[in-house]
């Protein structure tokens, strides 16, 4: 059964997005180095390129924020993934709409969101993309796991990732260390 998964790089200080996040810097100022590390080119880059293939094999659909998904679909084309499906969690619902690189993007509230990204997925897994969605996820008992890349920087301000929730992690195996560091958490599910 597809998981639900929340694979996001965040800078030492805890934020997901630099300030100032607008059109021309969907990542905020600074923002795109948290990236850095797909690259696989950094000490032990093989791992990271290893850990970034990881995820490009698993995802089978998307559930993305309404703001990343107005942010990101100029400089993506489409999807992040080319062809993969993706549900768009908003009020603001719209046509569905197919991206210049064959992506889809379904608009929805976010447990139907959830529960088409799990149909669409099949044997692969849903991946989040946006803070603000991940924690109406979390808030609302839909994330599985938390894959966490801390980058060896700080961004002072920004968009912090879980900033005000409270949740219990359980790491789902040890570190990986490359240029960012890589963690790995179930979330517990309350009784």
């Amino acid at each position: 059964m597809s998981k639900v998964i929340l694979d996001v790089t965040v800078s030492l200080d805890g934020f997901a997005s630099g300030p100032n996040v607008r059109d021309e810097e969907p990542m905020g100022d600074g923002g795109e180095r948290l990236h850095a590390w797909m690259a696989g080119e950094g000490p032990d880059g093989e791992i990271e390129a290893g850990l970034f293939q990881e995820v490009n094999a698993r995802v089978g659909a998307v559930v993305i924020g309404r703001r990343t998904f107005d942010l990101g679909l100029r400089p993506w084309g489409g999807t992040p993934w080319p062809g993969v499906p993706s549900f768009v969690v908003t009020h603001r619902l719209m046509e569905d709409l197919v991206g210049d690189n064959g992506g889809t993007f379904a608009f929805d509230g976010l447990e139907a969101a959830v529960r088409r990204a799990k149909q669409a997925a099949g044997d692969k897994d849903v991946f989040v993309l946006g803070p603000h969605v991940a924690r109406e996820l979390l808030r609302a008992g839909l994330l599985d796991e938390v894959w966490l890349h801390i980058a060896p920087f700080l961004l002072g301000a920004g968009t912090r990732l879980f900033d005000g929730l409270q949740a219990e992690l359980v790491p789902g195996g040890k570190p990986i260390g490359g240029t960012a560091t890589h963690l790995r958490f179930r979330v517990a599910k309350q009784a």
